[in-house]
């Protein structure tokens, strides 16, 4: 797929990220110019091959069932902090989800160049993915890994919301169906989502509220409330819930901040908040969050633990976006009237959603872990990225050993 070649009346321009199966455009709308959308281009030929069997054929299957219930899942979902789906086209090669372009960039990115930034801040920021997430759940749809990566700013502006992307692993819950995949992302992942090898636990849509409770962790210090080189001490962690407000990191932290953590961070699922009593927690509702410049702390820990790891290639690079928008700006006179060849006449399609049920295959060209299998995941990249994220907080762990002993 080249710069320039157009799919119904949208001109593709620069690459914006790729995958293992698919690669993700920049494209404007030849109706609307100036108006861009992001388009995630799936070739079919990795979705089915009549000539493979065994697990190849299951694999390609898989991929299949996974895209029908992304686009199910995203025809659930209009919300004004939620990525949009516009619509869907095929070709003879591919299938095309045509997306709303973001492009504030990410989070992390946005609250390390900010000059201040205050429990205020990060208590606003979470009330707009509980309020995202809760409506989710209201139309049975269970994200599965809700992650700072996945948070991305709608725009530039100051005052930007924020935009919950990436349903590639979200799954539309049932009184029929019973969430029992080990799938999501190693540090956000609840307790119960590892128990699932016994053939008899399930979970469900309390899992992002765990997950929201990490995020707001790290919105707060910088650095992860889990952490270990070893998979299975990391593992042991999070089954157990075995995480601490370490001093003096969250010395100037409201009590009332770490309070909400606690209730979303709750072992058990069922005493676990919902994210309707999450948004009424005096932190989210109230005027509890404290007003005190946390942005020299968490700004520094935000770059030692997630942005310098971020550099990977990305199914979706936001911080790139910007970038190229602004390119295309300037080049725009000297573009303008130049039409492309048209591709094979694409038409709408409607795929037939079912449960999807992944096979644990892992993507290891993209930093995001799509059908994850979290009891097979000790490879070398899953080492590398859990001694970063534990590098930074090893001060306090040392400082929590001293004053064990003390």
């Amino acid at each position: 797929m080249t710069t320039g070649r157009t799919v119904a009346h949208y001109e593709f321009k620069e690459v914006l990220g790729t995958g293992a199966f698919s690669e993700v455009r920049l494209a404007e709308n030849q109706k609307n110019p100036g108006v861009f959308v992001a388009i995630k281009c799936i070739r079919k030929k990795f979705l089915s091959n009549s000539q493979s069997t065994g697990d190849a054929t299951k694999e390609a299957l898989s991929r299949k069932e996974a895209l029908e219930n992304e686009i199910e899942v995203l025809r659930r979902l209009q919300h004004p902090n939620i990525v949009q789906l516009i619509e869907v086209l095929e070709d003879d090669e591919c299938y095309y989800l045509v997306m709303e372009l973001v492009t504030g960039g990410e989070l992390f990115d946005r609250i390390v160049q900010k000059g201040s930034y205050t429990e205020r801040d990060a208590s606003s920021l979470i009330k707009q993915v509980l309020l995202a997430t809760e409506y989710m759940h209201s139309r049975g749809v269970v994200h599965r890994d809700l992650k700072p990566e996945n948070l991305l700013y709608y725009s530039q502006e100051e005052d930007s919301k924020i935009m919950i992307s990436d349903f590639g692993l979200s799954q539309i819950e049932t009184n029929e169906t019973h969430m029992a995949t080990a799938c999501g992302t190693p540090g956000y992942v609840a307790p119960e989502v590892l128990c699932v090898q016994d053939g008899k636990t399930t979970y469900g849509k309390e899992v992002d509220c765990w997950a929201i409770g990490v995020i707001a962790y790290i919105l707060l210090c910088g650095y992860p409330p889990f952490y270990d080189e070893n998979d299975h001490e990391l593992f042991r962690q999070i089954r157990q819930a075995e995480y601490e407000f370490d001093s003096p990191y969250w010395d100037n932290i409201s009590d009332s901040a770490k309070d909400f953590i606690r209730h979303l961070m709750e072992k058990d699922p069922k005493k676990r908040y919902s994210c309707m009593q999450a948004l009424q927690h005096p932190w989210i509702a109230s005027n509890t969050a404290l007003d005190r410049d946390l942005h020299p702390f968490v700004s520094e820990q935000l770059r030692k633990n997630f942005i310098a790891v971020q550099r990977w290639k990305k199914a979706y690079n936001a911080t790139a976006v910007v970038h190229i928008l602004r390119r295309l700006q300037l080049n725009k006179d000297s573009n303008s009237g130049k039409r492309r060849g048209q591709s094979s006449s694409p038409t709408h399609i409607h795929l037939q959603a079912d449960i999807w049920r992944p096979e644990g295959y892992r993507d290891k060209k993209v930093n995001s872990l799509p059908h994850l299998d979290l009891f097979n995941y000790t490879t070398d990249s899953s080492h590398k990225r859990i001694q970063q994220q534990s590098n930074s907080v090893k001060d306090a762990d040392t400082k929590r050993q001293r004053n064990l002993s003390n």
